[in-house]
């Protein structure tokens, strides 16, 4: 559970009004601790994590935003210098489970590191900076170098890097399709409150410098996902083919490594191989797809925004204000008469009919899932061909057509030429379809050129017999037709 003792109230420190310099706090300190520049030799001390909040709050003086808290209690706090901040923020940092106070038992010396969750949304919080340049475009060519590996020296630990390379290709393009969207708003309401057409283009051209380039470019290009597509199918189906003894080491060591994978009853072998090739459809099929289509949208916004401000501002200086104060000056008669020539000059429109023949209803065909899976056929038992022998016999057993149908009348009627639908004779599964289906011989396409059948109903009460309940009487009446003579 993650609202546990130690991280009962986690989020308490990014709810009050110093909350934008507690998240300035966390970023630095990360920095410090796991980027290039961290000292791995030198534990984190108290002194050492003052004088890196101090530091943030120096540069972040200005980020108090209003209290969301209703009893007003952050509204009381008041610091007399930003080293008391500090060590107010630490302390609350270590309340709500972000950091740790960790004693070394031989020197009794008191050092305060990130906890697990705490390092874990720390890097959340410094990746969601969209000024960090992250070159996460790697990822479709790490599957693929994993694959490899795991076929060449058969350790699970490289198809295991593989399926989660593959994870992340999805997550990198739901990131970067965000980033777009966000992008695109921002780059909106920045043109609604300044309207600088050259501030507006700088932004965006910066943006393509400095964030399209460096990735979105390689992702589209260099890592595309239909680039290695093919390669991670080929080497999907090397790992398949390979001997019995290779698949089931693989297996057995998977199995050890990660028991919950999936369930019992299925190999995790083929499951992590099916996973990453059902992510790379994805990948090509869906998420590449809405990436173009995002960036796209992007550029074609930015493209119209920044048309717009330039129309804008050419038409700063015209003389627009000084016609409206001159026609506002001029009496109703001359008035309508200027307006007049002038609806005279622009008028260009012309009316016309659509075309019927023109315009079509064109629908979107659904995509057929089709079923490619191969499966070695399998010997029949004694019992399974039994049970399939009984149920063609059955099949042919009540299976009743037209020609059945009129040689059971005719039958039926013996020499006679009327007979009532009760007085017909059910001797064997024929027999019953037949008689079921009795009425029927009076249709149009049950007559022939020779014999001819009439059926009437009788208005009298329902039948039943041993086999229906309840069935209405007709009769049924063979008429011949006497064959045409020459005159």
């Amino acid at each position: 559970m993650f609202f546990c003792a130690e991280r009962l109230h986690f989020f308490k420190a990014l709810t009050g009004k110093y909350r934008a310099q507690v998240a300035a706090c966390l970023t630095l300190l990360y920095q410090r601790q796991y980027s290039a520049t961290a000292d791995y030799g030198h534990a984190p001390d108290r002194d050492l994590i003052i004088d890196i909040f101090t530091e943030a709050l120096a540069r972040n003086a200005k980020l108090v935003l209003e209290s969301d808290s209703e009893d007003g209690t952050d509204q009381e706090l008041r610091f007399k210098s930003a080293r008391e901040q500090a060590s107010w923020l630490l302390k609350l940092l270590i309340d709500c489970g972000w950091v740790e106070r960790q004693v070394d038992p031989a020197t009794l010396a008191t050092s305060f590191p990130f906890s697990r969750m705490g390092r874990v949304f720390a890097q959340a919080l410094l990746e969601a900076d969209s000024s960090q340049i992250r070159t996460r475009h790697r990822n479709t060519r790490n599957t693929l170098n994993s694959l490899e590996a795991f076929h060449s020296r058969a350790e699970v630990y490289d198809l295991l890097d593989a399926y989660d390379h593959s994870e992340r290709i999805i997550t990198d393009f739901t990131d970067i399709i965000s980033e777009l969207e966000e992008r695109k708003r921002e780059l909106v309401r920045e043109v609604e409150a300044q309207q600088l057409v050259q501030q507006a283009s700088e932004q965006f051209f910066e943006f393509m410098e400095k964030r399209f380039q460096p990735d979105i470019q390689v992702r589209l290009s260099a890592d595309s996902v239909e680039k290695y597509r093919d390669d991670i199918k080929k080497i999907i189906r090397k790992i398949r083919s390979k001997p019995k003894t290779f698949k089931q080491q693989a297996e057995l060591e998977l199995r050890r490594v990660m028991p919950d994978l999936c369930s019992e009853d299925q190999s995790y072998l083929y499951f992590l191989l099916e996973q990453i090739e059902q992510r790379m459809r994805s990948a090509a099929d869906i998420m590449l797809p809405a990436l173009r289509s995002a960036l796209h949208g992007f550029t074609k916004r930015a493209d119209i925004i920044i048309r717009q401000l330039s129309y804008l501002h050419s038409q700063a200086d015209n003389n627009l204000v000084e016609t409206c104060r001159e026609l506002a000056d001029l009496d109703e008669e001359s008035f309508q008469q200027r307006l007049s020539a002038a609806a005279n000059k622009c008028a260009s429109m012309r009316l016309a009919f659509i075309d019927p023949a023109h315009i079509k209803w064109q629908e979107r065909k659904s995509a057929v899932a089709l079923s490619t899976a191969v499966q070695e056929a399998v010997e029949l038992d004694s019992e399974a061909q039994r049970e399939l022998m009984i149920q063609q016999l059955l099949d042919q057993a009540f299976v009743s057509n037209k020609e059945n149908l009129r040689n059971y009348i005719v039958d039926s009627l013996r020499g006679g030429r009327q007979i009532a639908t009760s007085e017909l004779q059910i001797e064997d599964a024929h027999s019953l379809m037949s008689m079921a289906s009795a009425i029927e011989i009076g249709a149009v396409n049950n007559q022939s050129s020779d014999l001819q059948f009439e059926v009437q109903y009788l208005s009298t009460d329902p039948q039943s017999n041993e086999y229906f309940e309840s069935f209405d009487e007709f009769t049924i009446e063979l008429r011949g037709t006497a064959p045409a003579t020459d005159k």
